[in-house]
């Protein structure tokens, strides 16, 4: 994870506000994957039986040093 501060000075929309003032920061994850979305339900047809992985799996991982 990136080291992100976890408060913002950002403009507060209130009535007794209208300034910019510390505002609380979170950072959300992603959400399980259903396993009933169209996509998954192809991708799981396509993989069962005999065949081996028959989509392309992504191995150029970018490395920044």
């Amino acid at each position: 994870m990136v080291n992100i501060p976890k408060t913002r000075r950002t403009y507060c929309k209130g009535k007794a506000c209208k300034k910019h003032t510390p505002h609380k920061v979170t950072q959300y994850k992603k959400g399980k994957d259903s396993l009933f979305a169209q996509g998954k339900r192809r991708y799981d047809r396509k993989q069962s039986g005999y065949g081996g992985q028959t989509k392309p799996v992504f191995h150029k991982k970018a490395c920044f040093l």
